[in-house]
């Protein structure tokens, strides 16, 4: 690493490497940093996500090993997965981000392919990286789903359920074609029910063993077939969520009266497996490495320093009510108005 230790008046040293990455598009700046030296500020960050003025990604995956990170101290496993939103916020887990992560520590000669364990917010996740380019396979714990709730989607309302993935989620079914959904402002929901933000999926159910879709196959290997697309809090509306599509899973096979299952999710990205067993969840999916290079130090000095102009408030929590079962289309009159998607995905 070449970067040395920051120090109060200057977080970061360049040149500081970095690589690029992708999960069925959701998207990564991978900054390693083994000993910890970087202090990665929420507005570096907000900068190296930036797709005009910086590198550009959903968020920023920070390499460091797990003795080397206080939220790690405890945790199984050499590497900390240290992830933060675009926005600056701290996350506790991104299922596509650790396929990436998982997919850097094997090209870059940190770990050997095969099975690993990677150390999260969220607790240390066993993860299975085959020899190429194979799909990578993460463990994802068991889905925790919780109550209903009523979310505000570009001005309509919809009905879900709560899931915990180590992260909060609203799964919301409809009959709506999710692409007419307007994801463009972040969702409305109750801060009671989620009071650190949620992150929010609309989904269809495309085909297998479901009420909505009789007769209409899954692809071969799965049970259910649902297309989703996410507002995440801390990213605004990405191409791909991993936890989410967990939750989502879980839903979907609950809703078809399975507790058991797989089930391939499509999203704008592309397409990941979702397989719920009694007692866990696994998430397999693609996971791409593109660029690597070094951020310029001159760049670096140049946004080190927050001017008013470059500060961007992060938008504070917002609404969810009253759901129905993913099969059903979402139909409650009104929701209350009171927060939108927190800073935390």
């Amino acid at each position: 690493m070449s970067a040395s230790a920051p120090s109060p008046g200057n977080p970061v040293i360049g040149p500081v490497p970095f690589a690029k990455g992708h999960g069925t598009e959701n998207d990564f700046v991978i900054l390693p940093d083994p000993e910890g030296q970087l202090e990665v500020s929420p507005h570096l960050v907000r900068v190296l996500c930036d797709r005009r003025a910086g590198l550009g990604a959903d968020g920023v995956l920070r390499v460091v090993r797990t003795t080397r990170i206080p939220d790690g101290l405890g945790l199984e496993g050499e590497w900390f997965m240290d992830y933060r939103n675009s926005d600056g916020s701290i996350a506790e887990m991104c299922g596509n981000g650790i396929r990436v992560f998982a997919r850097y520590l094997v090209e870059s000669g940190l770990a050997k392919a095969g099975t690993m364990r990677i150390a999260t917010r969220a607790g240390t996740k066993l993860v299975v990286v085959p020899g190429g380019e194979s799909d990578i396979t993460v463990d994802m714990g068991p889905a925790v789903i919780g109550t209903e709730a009523v979310v505000q989607v570009g001005g309509r309302p919809f009905a879900g359920i709560a899931v915990s993935m180590g992260n909060p989620h609203l799964v919301c079914g409809t009959a709506l074609p999710v692409g007419e959904i307007d994801l463009s402002s972040a969702p409305e929901f109750d801060p009671a029910t989620f009071p650190t933000g949620v992150n929010v999926e609309v989904v269809n159910v495309l085909g297998g063993e479901s009420r909505t879709a009789p007769g209409v196959p899954a692809p071969e290997g799965y049970d259910l077939h649902v297309r989703m697309r996410v507002y995440e809090r801390g990213s605004g509306e990405t191409r791909s969520c991993g936890t989410g599509a967990c939750a989502v899973g879980a839903v979907a096979l609950r809703s078809a009266g399975r507790t058991t299952g797989r089930v391939a999710v499509d999203v704008p990205g592309g397409r990941v497996g979702i397989t719920v067993t009694t007692a866990t969840t696994l998430l397999e999916g693609p996971a791409v490495l593109v660029a690597g290079g070094q951020l310029s130090p001159q760049w670096l000095a140049a946004v080190q320093v927050e001017t008013p102009a470059s500060i961007e408030a992060i938008p504070a929590p917002k609404p969810p009510v009253a759901p129905a079962v993913l099969d059903a289309p979402a139909s409650p009159a009104s929701a209350p108005r009171a927060a939108t998607v927190g800073p935390r995905a």
